[in-house]
């Protein structure tokens, strides 16, 4: 008779502390982004590509009108 009640209360505990530890972010990532750090991808992105082939043409086309 006193078995199911504890553990429903035992399976509530458990469920509080996971949700507890969940948003108290016991399970955030500390790792990831040191490892992202170091694993970076050292190719210039195209947008940035865009932008300082923009720069270089307008710096010419001053440069011509001198």
């Amino acid at each position: 008779m006193l078995l199911v009640p504890l553990s429903v209360l035992l399976v509530l505990g458990i469920g509080a502390l996971f949700w507890w530890s969940v948003n108290s972010g016991q399970f955030d990532d500390l790792e990831g982004p040191a490892h992202r750090i170091v694993a970076d991808d050292d190719r210039p992105d195209a947008d940035h590509n865009l932008r300082s082939c923009a720069l270089m043409s307008i710096n010419s086309s001053k440069d011509e009108e001198r």
